[in-house]
């Protein structure tokens, strides 16, 4: 644990290989592809408070696909069980304590086939509200992403610039969607990265990446015949955070309680939902459309 802590702090990422079992994986995979089909009863992305799944109607692959879940953890007991397991604790802990709260819980699906499965480079403290932003915070979070499928360069496996979390924030892609074009090398530079320094993070089902806030990183877009699906839980050091669904109190793990509380987004105390959003943020896009979900 010393040498991940350590690289963590150095590099701004680590890989825990091994993480959860393979029988612990078929099970995961398995819920995980039950979820992408709750997903596609929707017609369009989905909001009922913390729960979302983006829905798109994906130009080159010419069906509905499911991009991403929020906090499936309130519709799945495994995955609420898996997000504050005893195997989560014992790799947050030496970063985080025994008091943690948990900002983020989403899977990311990058179907086959499809167009936007490719994510510019950025930053997470891009996501957060408020004075999170500041480099002072870069020790107060921690980020794991699990493979549940192979992660490989052809099926756009996480792409890390190492050392990139020294920087403090640095606004790359914050123009528009992460998910409509990518990052040109110049870009980069003109950030003081060197794009000969980005590393694929290929990864095996079950192991578990680590990263930071202010890490630097995105994807190419899926080229294979195969999917690549990634859950991405992200933590915070519960003292440094009034936000955020407690998943672990002094060091005991903390079932979410009867109401969601507010993670990320601060306009879900005014609009909580259920609701779709039909906003189209691609090239394709349309007339931007929000409308309430039917009861």
């Amino acid at each position: 644990m010393q040498e991940l802590v350590e690289q963590l702090n150095t590099e701004g990422y680590a890989i825990v290989r091994g993480f959860l079992s393979p029988s612990e994986m078929a099970e995961l995979s398995a819920e995980v592809d039950k979820m992408y089909q709750e997903g596609l009863r929707h017609h369009a992305t989905y909001r009922d408070r913390n729960l979302l799944f983006e829905v798109l109607n994906d130009p080159k692959a010419k069906r509905r696909v499911v991009l991403q879940a929020h906090w499936t953890a309130w519709i799945s007991p495994l995955m609420e069980h898996m997000r504050r397991s005893a195997k989560f604790f014992s790799v947050l802990a030496p970063f985080l304590g025994e008091d943690i709260k948990q900002i983020s819980h989403q899977v990311h699906w990058k179907p086959p086939g499809a167009k936007y499965t490719s994510y510019r480079f950025h930053q997470d403290a891009r996501f957060r509200e408020g004075n999170i932003k500041d480099f002072d915070y870069v020790r107060s979070s921690v980020t794991t992403g699990l493979a549940i499928d192979r992660q490989t360069v052809e099926n756009g496996a996480l792409r890390i610039i190492p050392r990139s979390h020294r920087l403090g924030y640095l606004g790359l892609s914050d123009d528009g969607p992460i998910m409509v074009g990518q990052t040109q090398d110049e870009e980069l530079r003109r950030a003081s990265l060197d794009p000969s320094k980005i590393m694929t993070c290929e990864m095996q089902p079950g192991d578990l990446l680590l990263w930071t806030l202010f890490t630097v990183h995105g994807s190419a877009p899926n080229v294979s015949q195969y999917d690549r699906r990634f859950m991405i839980n992200s933590y915070v050091r519960a003292s440094d955070s009034e936000r955020g669904e407690w998943a672990f109190r002094s060091g005991v793990s903390t079932a979410l309680g009867a109401e969601p509380q507010i993670c990320k987004y601060e306009q879900l105390r005014e609009r909580p939902g259920p609701f779709y959003i039909e906003t189209d943020w691609t090239e394709e896009a349309r007339t931007p459309v929000v409308a309430d979900a039917p009861p």
